[in-house]
């Protein structure tokens, strides 16, 4: 729902979803953009970038960017790298290949290295929509996919969808219809939200996430958790899951990686920046899902560590800094109903 996740953050800038007091209350208030600090580069063990490994590796940076297009894609070549994307995502991915040779010679010596979550499990919701969403259209999710992106084999080792039946408004509109391709025969007959996530928890739980295995959850985007997610457990009576309350907003990762303003951040600029093309059905949860993971796997290859970057407490959307702790996500727990 990437033009439609656009429109309702332009729409909905000033909305409040109303609510009872709670503790730990996990309602949406405002579904900002906030702004985040430029990802700085792991320090050191020893100290803030006080080992000599980082003077070599800025000495290569330096050379790498004196290099043209073309002196790039030679050199990825020569390196058997990929030589797909825009002069700025080559340069990147040239410097954190020479970064990444660095740090693992380093490491063997016993020096400082970097660190990923075993599992990212990438999500993706459709909700029900409007051709022009009034401000206080409730969105109700219709199709809850997961991918999950093996940060180690750098693929993507399994997939769940599942369709859901809305429970306020259970006619779908013609331009929702049309968007998603989902139809309304699909949503009559698809289980409640409420089964839908226990589904879904018992799926990251039979992949051990949370317990043998280190994970995050990413999102193209805030709305996915910020409003869809939260919104949804309201309509269906239940408690905001811990699992989600934190997440990796690859909108912020890839700017701040590629170094691109936010205007260059929606899915499709992201794969044509990178040399990739949308594969399947634009708007479908689980197609969007995949080429997100597609995303991500690149960006992994190319040396970005997707930490979690955003979170919501109290019902506001805050931003998770570069400096923070890396942090998995919780074992997923089953649904509680609200108090």
């Amino acid at each position: 729902m990437e033009d439609q996740k656009e429109n309702i953050f332009d729409m909905d800038e000033n909305v409040k979803v109303s609510h009872g007091p709670e503790e730990d209350s996990d309602c949406h208030t405002k579904p900002c953009e906030q702004k985040e600090p430029v990802e700085a580069p792991v320090p050191s063990s020893k100290g803030e970038f006080s080992d000599p490994v980082y003077k070599e590796i800025a000495a290569a940076n330096g050379h790498i960017n004196r290099m043209n297009k073309d002196e790039l894609r030679a050199k990825l070549a020569e390196l058997k790298l990929d030589t797909r994307g825009v002069k700025d995502v080559l340069r990147k991915r040239l410097k954190s290949h020479y970064k990444r040779q660095k740090l693992m010679q380093n490491a063997a010596g016993g020096g400082p290295t970097d660190t990923y979550y075993d599992y990212i499990c990438v999500v993706d919701f459709e909700a029900t929509c409007e051709e022009n969403n009034p401000p206080d259209f409730m969105h109700e999710i219709i199709e809850f996919p997961m991918v999950l992106v093996n940060t180690h084999t750098l693929e993507i080792d399994d997939t769940f969808q599942a369709y859901v039946k809305p429970e306020k408004n259970s006619q779908l509109s013609d331009f929702c219809v049309q968007l998603t391709g989902i139809t309304q025969e699909t949503v009559d007959k698809a289980e409640g939200f409420s089964s839908v996530l226990q589904r879904a928890v018992t799926w990251l739980q039979e992949k051990e996430l949370g317990t043998k295995y280190k994970y995050a959850v990413l999102t193209d985007g805030s709305w996915d958790m910020s409003k869809f997610l939260n919104i949804q457990c309201r309509v269906s009576g239940i408690r905001y899951p811990q699992f989600a309350k934190k997440w990796i907003n690859i909108r912020k990762s890839y700017g701040n990686f590629y170094k691109v303003p936010r205007t260059h951040t929606k899915l499709s600029s992201m794969l044509e920046k990178l040399g990739l093309q949308y594969d399947g059905r634009p708007h479908c949860g689980l197609d969007d899902s995949r080429n997100i993971a597609r995303i991500a796997l690149r960006m992994l290859q190319d040396g970005c560590l997707l930490r979690v970057n955003e979170r919501i407490h109290a019902g506001q959307l805050l931003s998770v800094p570069s400096s923070a702790p890396v942090e998995g996500a919780p074992p997923p727990h089953n649904p509680r109903c609200r108090n």
